[in-house]
């Protein structure tokens, strides 16, 4: 399910949330320009490594393809070579922050990005600008802690801000339940769109990501995914925003909604 657009104005400039989303984009186009080997050592000097954690002093190797080529520039065979890690230029606890402003591709990019252009200014709307920046970066640390926790021996770097942007999700479920999202769902050969209540669509994403999460601790393939990530940023932002709106932190509801949205939503029901 890909989300279009919610029926909840935002009564405020989302400023934090588009600074979060520039910031973003410039590290993953920095990200592009910094390639060796096949991997960013962007990634490798500041995304999470979990062994790299638990175990600083230690170094970390991967391998890497080299091909080798004849005389006439041919490719004759491609071997794995040992090669060290890149390492951190601070303490390596410090990446289960930066680790968030990184991502593995243009997919996973644009599709956090997206996630958190249609949620994110709602949160922020609700919680203030200061608020919802720190809510993010905190929400972003848990998440990256949950992971750590579930992998502690992986030497795969963790990266993306798919762990915040749960929390967010998590967040504007609690925060706006009778909110509906314009949704684009693929069935094989075409596409619906259709109107979801907001606690319907954000429940079916976070059941997909649990069951993800139990079955890559069951199964022996190693996961590409950081499920736990998403599992722990999910809860950990529901749990902030039940308790930021039980001690009166946020603000008021909002009460009007967009009137296009309203109207697909009955356009819909009535098909």
């Amino acid at each position: 399910m890909i989300p279009l657009r919610d029926n909840i104005p935002s009564r405020t400039t989302p400023l934090v949330n588009y600074t979060l989303i520039a910031v973003c984009t410039l590290v993953f186009l920095t990200q592009l320009t910094d390639q060796r080997g096949g991997g960013s050592i962007l990634v490798e000097r500041y995304g999470m490594i979990p062994k790299r954690v638990f175990h600083p002093d230690q170094v970390l190797v991967r391998a890497e393809r080299v091909a080798l080529v004849d005389n006439f520039g041919r490719v004759v065979k491609v071997v794995e070579r040992p090669r060290e890690l890149a390492r951190t230029p601070f303490t390596p606890w410090l990446t289960v922050l930066t680790c968030i402003f990184l991502h593995g591709g243009w997919m996973h990019f644009l599709g956090n990005m997206w996630f958190l252009f249609i949620f994110g200014d709602n949160v922020e709307d609700r919680i203030g600008h200061f608020g919802y920046l720190l809510f993010y970066l905190v929400s972003g640390v848990a998440a990256s802690v949950v992971h750590l926790m579930s992998d502690p021996a992986s030497q795969v770097p963790t990266i993306g801000a798919s762990g915040a942007i749960a929390a967010v999700m998590g967040a504007y479920s609690l925060l706006y339940p009778r909110a509906h999202v314009i949704s684009l769902i693929p069935l094989f050969f075409f596409v619906e769109v259709i109107v979801l209540p907001a606690p319907v669509f954000l429940g079916i994403w976070f059941f997909l990501q649990f069951f993800q999460g139990v079955w890559s601790v069951t199964s022996t393939q190693t996961a590409g995914v950081a499920w736990w990530a998403h599992i722990g940023g999910f809860a950990f932002g529901f749990l902030i925003a039940g308790l930021l709106r039980t001690t009166g932190k946020t603000r008021p509801p909002v009460e009007q909604t967009r009137p296009r949205a309203d109207h697909m939503m009955a356009y819909r029901y009535q098909r």
